[in-house]
């Protein structure tokens, strides 16, 4: 895993949520990382799937969990799981005090009922 092209663990990340989700004034149920990049994006489970999206548009493949205690990374390209790989520049979650699903005032009442 230490040896994914494309992986730069020297960026930080992009902020502490959702980028597009923030700007579209969205919710999130959980977020994801881009390794190369640090570009903040959403899960499949969430409304917009702007992790997945990003990696079709960038063609960046390795993502990292940016939930808080979890360091598993996934490979679009390859459909490959990584229980670990490279320490990635801090932080490595979004803040603890952040809920999932997130941000806290703009989930919906029946999120669980949106998710995919």
């Amino acid at each position: 895993m230490n040896d994914v092209e494309g992986i730069d663990p020297r960026v930080p990340p992009s902020g502490t949520g959702c980028v597009e989700c923030e700007e579209a004034g969205g919710w999130w149920f959980h977020l994801r990382r881009c390794a190369r990049c640090g570009h903040i994006g959403c899960c499949d489970d969430s409304p917009g799937r702007h992790a997945t999206a990003h990696y079709r548009e960038t063609g960046h493949p390795v993502i990292r969990s940016f939930e808080p205690g979890e360091a598993w990374f996934w490979n679009f390209a390859t459909e490959e799981l990584y229980g670990s790989g490279p320490e990635l520049a801090p932080p490595a979650g979004h803040p603890a005090d952040q809920p999932a699903p997130g941000p806290a005032g703009r989930v919906p009442a029946d999120w669980a009922q949106t998710l995919r």
